[in-house]
């Protein structure tokens, strides 16, 4: 025996199969010949079959279920009155506009737009510039202010003219 692994044990022996297995199963040979039928109202006893050959008598077919409301003949489906009536609603998904011309719906003229990109110095230009300012850099202190990637991106409406977002970096 080995340290930290359980005694090996046998598995339990196969019981068999269940006691009843295959008594609801008819013999082989005994299945109905195919296109025979039972008589209407006349049904075979549970693991019995009709003779071959029969056929139910003209006429004596079920009848078809009865339509659910709304329905009209010919496909057509109408709400059952009184029913109440479902709104779709549709929703128009953007892509998020970033750092260039998007294309978008303007909520205040309701126009499908091309945005117009301006940038304007932000939080992220002022941050660098007083880093720098920080760290001695006295006279490169402006260049955030020149530099497009390092300010944030207001988007106009190309029709009205009108802020539609704004593209903060920081």
């Amino acid at each position: 025996m080995e340290k930290g692994y359980p005694p090996q044990e046998s598995a339990p022996p196969y019981p068999g199969p269940p006691l009843d297995y295959g008594q609801g199963m008819p013999q082989p040979g005994t299945y109905p010949q195919p296109g025979t039928y039972p008589q209407p109202g006349t049904y075979p006893q549970p693991g019995t079959y009709p003779q071959p050959g029969t056929y139910p008598q003209p006429g004596m077919y079920p009848q078809p279920a009865p339509s659910p409301p709304g329905y009209q003949p010919g496909g057509v489906f109408a709400p059952a009155p009184g029913a109440p009536v479902t709104t779709v609603t549709n929703i128009v998904v953007t892509p998020r506009l970033q750092d260039v011309p998007g294309q978008t719906v303007c909520p205040h003229c309701h126009q499908a737009v091309i945005t117009r990109t301006q940038h304007t110095p932000g939080l992220l230009t002022w941050a660098i510039c007083g880093g720098l300012f920080f760290f001695g850099c006295f006279l490169c202190c402006c260049i955030p202010f020149c530099v497009d990637s390092c300010q944030d991106v207001e988007h106009h409406c190309s029709s009205c003219g009108r802020v539609i977002y704004v593209y903060k970096r920081m």
